[in-house]
């Protein structure tokens, strides 16, 4: 398993891998091992297989099977790959409600994105002189001001299990059998599947690559009016991102020169 972007340390064997955690406060463990159980009982194949954790050690480790294939983040995303990642937040998704209405909210959501974005347009962040980004941060914390956001977080929806983290680290592409798995769960929990897809397509690893959100869509059924609301919840978590990415924003130092130009553009995009 791949282990190029992960924040912890991965021990990989041949068929298992040991995920021991760097940090916890989130409950990042036994977030993760409720997911991977969760999944095997309800999705089996579709993410690693849990096979033993010490959750409340002094260093918690969690035990999986080890899944074959190359993570997409980086990579020019093939219209078969795009299917595949979308037949595979279908089936998470069809997770019974009733199941996931026992499990905690994920940390990330619409709550903590509307809270967060919003603190940080408060804060005017150094994004310089260009501008195309002053625009786009006119209109971005304009939209902020609004309502728009607040209608966010009400889901009239029933909840999914979600990744809470659109990186695309977590897409792993297996080439042998022709499909995507889910790594890495330790931000899990009950969640919105519009902020989920939205959080998935606007993710800032999509810099390092090409995924064609239009075409990943076209494969996920969304219910009357939700996509409406995944647009709003790009927007959101573009916008995240984009008040990030000044001179001294802490994602500026992860991602190429240019990319607080492209950002910009993209909030402009979404905004039209």
């Amino acid at each position: 398993m791949a282990d190029r972007f992960s924040t912890h340390n991965l021990e990989v064997g041949n068929d298992i891998v040991i995920k021991r955690y760097a940090s916890w406060d989130r409950g990042e463990p036994h977030r993760e091992w409720a997911a991977l159980n969760l999944l095997a009982e309800h999705a089996p194949g579709l993410a690693p297989t849990p096979l033993e954790a010490t959750l409340d050690a002094t260093s918690p480790m969690i035990v999986m099977s080890r899944l074959p294939g190359c993570v997409l983040r980086g990579q020019h995303a093939t219209e078969e790959q795009i299917s595949a990642m979308a037949a595979a937040l279908n089936r998470l998704h069809q997770v019974p409600a009733q199941v996931v209405e026992a499990i905690e909210p994920a940390p990330w959501g619409p709550d903590a994105a509307v809270d967060k974005a919003r603190a940080w347009a408060d804060r005017q962040p150094d994004l310089g002189d260009n501008p195309l980004v002053r625009r786009a941060f006119q209109a971005g914390a304009a939209w902020l001001a609004s309502t728009a956001p607040d209608k966010l977080t009400t889901n009239p929806l029933p909840p999914v299990l979600g990744h809470a983290d659109g990186n695309h680290a977590n897409y792993l592409w297996d080439d042998r059998e022709r499909r995507v798995w889910l790594i890495d769960w330790e931000d899990s929990g009950r969640n919105d599947r519009a902020f989920e897809l939205g959080e998935v397509i606007e993710h800032i690893s999509r810099i390092d690559g090409t995924l064609d959100e239009t075409k990943l869509l076209a494969h996920i059924d969304l219910a009357s009016g939700e996509a409406q609301r995944v647009r709003d919840f790009r927007l959101l978590v573009a916008l995240c991102w984009f008040f990030q990415l000044g001179r001294n924003g802490p994602a500026t130092p992860h991602n190429p020169v240019g990319t607080l130009e492209r950002q910009a553009e993209r909030i402009l995009q979404l905004l039209s």
